[in-house]
């Protein structure tokens, strides 16, 4: 009897640390793989520990450039996309104009459209255009996709923000400018921060609609994929374990800074 009061007393903790299990397996999976020294060409039964891989994360022609090409792309539509999504988060939550409320059923539609529908209205625009696919196509559409969420992410964070904060600075004789920088941005940054991570991860994951766009340039998702196809080396394992733990680290850092400027503003 003991035992199942402490289950039920513990049933919602027990169960989002199996959820927690669940989610990190597969990352989990990745990570020993990565230490595998396949006898095939598939990295999908262990054999033997070693580190060649991880001492040669590029021993594999192409790897590395398709992961320089994903970072850069990631980086400028997270910079794009952040831009645009906090201006047009602002103007949604603090400003009244025609079709605002089209203009807020509108921003929820790429991320409720299948992605293979908005890759082929892509791609049908952009052929349409006359447009080379490459690069720029792609960086375009990730922008595009990404925007949806960064605008969700920093207008949930403006809307709570206490309008009082801002009078009370313009009654101190802040300019427009400087209550912005000073008392406005500090108060939105967690929201934008969390919408620019949010679209970094999108942008760096993607395939579909890369996979539509991409014409000749090859991203890592796509090289993965393209790898997938004839056999799957090991750095493909040490390129993913690096890429989670520097995520992790990020995000358990942002907590920890969080955490800390709360004890510091209790005391």
């Amino acid at each position: 009897m003991s035992v199942l009061r402490t289950l039920r007393r513990n049933l919602v903790v027990i169960a989002g640390l199996l959820t927690l299990a669940y989610m990190i397996l597969p990352n989990a999976v990745v990570m020993v793989f990565s230490f595998n020294r396949p006898k095939g060409r598939f990295n999908n039964a262990w054999q033997e520990f070693s580190l060649d891989a991880w001492k040669d994360p590029c021993g594999v022609a192409d790897l590395c450039g398709s992961l320089s090409l994903s970072l850069r792309i990631a980086v400028w539509a997270t910079v794009g996309a952040t831009v645009l999504g906090t201006m047009i988060a602002f103007a949604l939550v603090r400003y009244r104009f025609r079709a605002r409320g089209a203009i807020n059923s509108l921003i929820f539609l790429p991320m409720a459209m299948p992605e293979v529908v908005m890759a082929a209205s892509l791609l049908t625009l952009f052929l349409n255009m006359g447009a080379q696919l490459g690069f720029w196509t792609v960086l375009i559409a990730h922008i595009m996709f990404c925007l949806s969420f960064v605008v969700t992410a920093v207008k949930a964070r403006v809307m709570s923000m206490d309008p009082r904060l801002e009078e009370a600075a313009r009654d101190l004789y802040a300019g427009p400018v400087q209550t912005f920088v000073r008392v406005t941005l500090p108060i939105a940054a967690p929201g934008i921060a969390a919408g620019a991570l949010l679209a970094f991860a999108l942008s760096f994951d993607d395939f579909i609609i890369t996979n539509f766009n991409a014409g000749s340039t090859v991203t890592f998702p796509m090289f993965v994929w393209g790898s997938a196809q004839r056999g799957t080396p090991v750095q493909i394992n040490v390129i993913g374990t690096a890429m989670f733990v520097i995520a992790v680290t990020v995000v358990l850092a942002g907590q920890i800074v969080a955490n800390r400027r709360k004890s510091n503003a209790v005391k």
